[in-house]
């Protein structure tokens, strides 16, 4: 009998696999879920903050991801009206939907035990 740990993996598997869109990489998923978290701490985050986040990688892929995420719409980069080298890192409405997805499939897998 599987737990619901993996009972979960196997929704998020079965459910992504129906969604045709490319799979974000696992840094990517990384710094989204932070950007996530800060968000909902009323946290603001700058793109430099995230550059600074090592142990997600180095500054020019965690640069490359951002934009990826930024390009898939799943981040908003909005300049500064003050300093326009400053770029805020905003959660978009598809960030907030993949979140919904995760917990969907949480509350799928919970009901199948």
């Amino acid at each position: 009998m599987s737990n619901s740990y993996i009972r979960f993996l196997n929704t998020i598997d079965a459910l992504g696999r129906a969604n045709p869109a490319r799979a974000l990489d696992s840094t990517e998923i990384q710094l989204l879920e932070y950007v996530l978290l800060a968000a909902d701490k009323g946290q603001i985050l700058l793109v430099g903050d995230l550059i600074q986040l090592s142990q997600f990688g180095s500054q020019a892929t965690l640069h490359g991801r951002i934009k990826n995420l930024s390009v898939l719409g799943y981040l908003k980069l909005v300049s500064d009206k003050v300093d326009g080298r400053k770029k805020f890192v905003v959660p978009t409405k598809l960030a907030h939907k993949y979140v919904q997805f995760l917990s969907d499939c949480i509350e799928t897998s919970l009901k199948k035990s």
